[in-house]
């Protein structure tokens, strides 16, 4: 699949896709740690939005946030840097990927760089955006989460689209 782009243009769109994606979660993250208090909610849509602060010493989801151990946060920045590394290198040959795998490949390249970098500087990452309904409330996340997962269906949608034209029949 061809876009137009020669190798060289693609991968130079691929890393500046992900660098956006990076400054726009650091300062997003910036606003929320200068902005509000561990105690304070901010009611965007109410009975379903709301912008709080949280630390999350884990992964996705919260895990491993329980275990305050000093090797918790060494195993996971070393193989947070790992994956940045293998992302890093399959932006590099951009030429094997398709024009939607590129792009989603940047949207989690950009968010791992966003995460691995708080984890680095600070030992945990940020979350502050809080989905609920009723008295159910989704894990609370940030921006760099969200390009992951948003990268992560691109990808998906990407094989679905382009699968070999034996499946489709």
């Amino acid at each position: 699949m061809t876009d137009g782009l020669d190798h060289g243009a693609r991968r130079i769109a691929a890393f500046v896709i992900a660098f956006g994606v990076f400054i726009l979660d650091r300062w997003s993250k910036y606003l929320v740690e200068s902005g509000l208090s561990f105690s304070d909610t901010r009611t965007v849509i109410p009975g379903f939005f709301n912008i709080v602060r949280s630390e999350n010493p884990g992964i996705a989801f919260g895990i491993f946030q329980d275990n305050p151990t000093h090797d918790r946060t060494l195993i996971l920045v070393t193989f947070s840097i790992l994956a940045v590394v293998l992302l890093a290198a399959m932006l590099w040959r951009i030429d094997r990927l398709d024009f939607l795998s590129g792009i989603a490949m940047s949207f989690i390249f950009g968010g791992a760089m966003g995460n691995v970098y708080d984890r680095i500087h600070v030992g945990h990452v940020t979350d502050f955006l809080d989905f609920y309904v009723d008295s159910y409330h989704w894990y609370t996340f940030n921006i760099a989460d969200s390009a992951i997962c948003v990268g992560a269906a691109l990808l998906i949608l990407g094989i679905l689209i382009n699968r070999p034209q034996e499946a489709k029949a």
